[in-house]
């Protein structure tokens, strides 16, 4: 089985495995590694250990060598360097007009290649933009057109709950979709599902299960049902559910033209011509799953 070693990169919340090789290491030791950007500095957030052949998605590339103090100070230097890097790249951008937002850059640690992220509505043609970066610059250029997840996931920032928002986090959230916020009872106004990003939020995702059972069992929004109540069964039209509580509100006519609405728990609840409603398991406890 291989020996493997997990590593962090600047800017990412995930941890990549790479070949230990015979190196001696420690935990946030800096290593230089070599990833399709080239070669770049990482922190080691996992000691060597052995992994199976299943586990590993991809080609494993092995580490090249223990960062020096060299290497250090010249990943610091590169850091820097970011922002009049952008500075540069947004101006020469506007001199050929180009419709394109710089979020970051990034100076592999050899010094032989920047790459710059962007974003845009629209597919740019950047290629006399990469001769000028070029002649400025003196390496190598290449640039990535990314979106506004990716942009968020870069930049950073908090989500409305005053957690880091997912996307810096890592939740990777690949199946959020509008049905969600809908099997919840939330509002379908774009400001109040969304994030930072302008897609929807991941969280909607957390919860999505219980919420997908539980509307099984709940009757339907203006649905005849009838109530059990003080062993008398009432007619009335479902007005509202609570999930959560496993509360239907049904509105009951008392005498014509009088009406009283009351919450009541789903076990009293029947189907204007079927079984009991079926009553679904509370799920506070569990450990919610999560799944864009």
């Amino acid at each position: 089985m291989p020996k493997v070693v997990g590593v962090k990169f600047e800017g990412t919340p995930k941890i990549y495995s790479f070949e230990a090789g015979d190196f001696t290491y420690t935990e946030n030791c800096a290593v230089i590694v070599e990833t399709a950007r080239g070669q770049e500095i990482g922190i080691v957030k996992t000691l060597p250990h052995e992994t199976t052949d299943e586990r590993i998605i991809s080609t494993l590339k092995s580490v090249i060598r223990l960062a020096t103090e060299e290497d250090k100070k010249k990943a610091e230097e590169n850091l820097s360097k970011k922002p009049e890097t952008l500075k540069i790249a947004t101006e020469k951008a506007a001199l050929r007009k180009l419709n394109m937002k710089f979020v970051d850059c990034e100076y592999t640690i050899d010094g032989q290649k920047l790459i710059l992220f962007f974003t845009s509505d629209i597919r740019v043609d950047f290629r006399d933009l990469v001769k000028d970066l070029a002649s400025q610059f003196k390496l190598r250029i290449e640039l990535r057109q990314i979106g506004t997840r990716d942009e968020c996931k870069m930049i950073g920032g908090y989500g409305p709950c005053g957690r880091p928002c997912c996307c810096v986090i890592g939740c990777e959230q690949n199946k959020v979709n509008i049905k969600m916020a809908k099997n919840q009872g939330l509002s379908l106004n774009p400001t109040k599902i969304s994030g930072i990003c302008g897609r929807l939020m991941c969280c909607l995702a957390f919860e999505n299960d219980y919420y997908a059972e539980v509307n099984m069992a709940m009757p339907k929004i203006n649905s005849s049902v009838k109530v059990i109540s003080d062993g008398k069964e009432l007619l009335g039209t479902v007005i509202g559910v609570n999930q959560l509580k496993l509360l239907v509100r049904v509105r009951t006519m008392i005498k014509e033209d009088t009406y009283e609405i009351n919450d009541y728990p789903l076990e009293q609840i029947l189907a204007a011509s079927a079984q009991p409603a079926k009553a679904v398991e509370e799920e506070g406890d569990k450990e919610p799953s999560a799944e864009e």
